[in-house]
């Protein structure tokens, strides 16, 4: 299952939301927080410490657990799905 941590004013998550889309994949999004990659004010505490588990308060973040990877940054997280999703 794959989870996106996100803020839909976000650009960079827009760029990730996109890529799912365009490549058919489901998804489960979570918005810890509001827009802005570190900094924006926590909106849901069990969700933004899920983020913050990963090592880093930033989004996107995404969670793959059917291969155990997780990742920040929209452009490694595009070429991740590009890989393994397409």
């Amino acid at each position: 299952m794959l989870e996106l941590y996100q803020s839909e004013g976000c650009p960079h998550c827009a760029k990730v939301r996109e890529k799912l889309s365009e490549l058919g994949v489901s998804y489960v999004s979570h918005n810890p927080r509001l827009p802005g990659d570190v900094g924006g004010d926590v909106t849901n505490d069990v969700t933004h410490d899920e983020l913050t588990a990963g090592g880093a308060d930033q989004i996107p973040y995404l969670v793959d657990s059917a291969r155990g990877v997780t990742m920040y940054e929209s452009d490694d997280i595009v070429a991740y799905l590009d890989e393994h999703y397409s």
